[in-house]
Parts: C-alpha cells; sequence; structure tokens
C-alpha cells in the first residue's frame, strides 16, 4: 500500500482517536479528575480505537487482510507508553502554567505533533 494511501487513512483514524481521546479528558477534568489521569484515561479510549482501526484499515496487508495479535499489540503498547508519557507531561505544564482551559486547546496540538510521529512507528515497527 502506498505512502500516501496510508497516510490519508492515518489521519482520518487519527482525527476520529483523537475525538474520542479529547472526549474522554475534557469530561474526565472537568469532573475533578486531576490533568495526569484525565489524559491517561483519553490516551487509553483513543488507543484501543485507534490500533484496532489502523491494524484493520491503514495498515492492512495487500489483500485487505487485518494486521492485528498480541505481538503488534505488545509492540504498539511500548512506544504507545513513551508517547504518553510525552503528552501527558506537556498537558501538566500547560495545565499547570496556563490553566485547565487552555490544556483541553492544547490536547488536539499536543497529540497533533504526537501523531506525526506515530505514523512512522506505526508503519515500520508495529504493523509491519
Amino acid at each position: 500500500m502506498t505512502l500516501l494511501r496510508q497516510g490519508t487513512r492515518f489521519v482520518f483514524v487519527g482525527l476520529l482517536q483523537l475525538l474520542l481521546d479529547w472526549l474522554v479528558f475534557v469530561v474526565a477534568t472537568a469532573a475533578g479528575v486531576p490533568v495526569v489521569p484525565g489524559n491517561i484515561a483519553g490516551r487509553i479510549a483513543g488507543a484501543l480505537l485507534g490500533f484496532w482501526l489502523n491494524g484493520r484499515v491503514t495498515f492492512a496487508d495487500a489483500q485487505g487482510g487485518a494486521r492485528l495479535g498480541w505481538r503488534r499489540f505488545l509492540r504498539f503498547s511500548v512506544a504507545w507508553l513513551a508517547m504518553t508519557a510525552v503528552s501527558t507531561w506537556l498537558l501538566g505544564v500547560a495545565a499547570q502554567h496556563l490553566g485547565l482551559q487552555l490544556a483541553w486547546l492544547a490536547k488536539p496540538l499536543v497529540e497533533g505533533g504526537l501523531a506525526v510521529i506515530a505514523f512512522f512507528v506505526w508503519r515500520h515497527l508495529v504493523f509491519r
């Protein structure tokens, strides 16, 4: 599958994933959950959706077969943990210095930046 096709599908899946992640983060933190667990909850929700959709749609094999399984999920989880640490740290800093509402606005920017890195990690290390 071409890089352009995978990139286009990755953006579509990523937007769905980001929407779910952001909604969980905003609802949780608005309800009084601290930023760190709220961000982790949102990222878990988004990650589960993203792993499944990327394995089935974005990085499916040439015959359209899903690329899922426990080995891929383990590789995905290791990379996801690293990106979650960066995301959580950045949002914690934003909330501390700018306030919660601006951290809500910062989340899509933080996750968008990490998505660029994630695309290449998923493509070359996770769903190969």
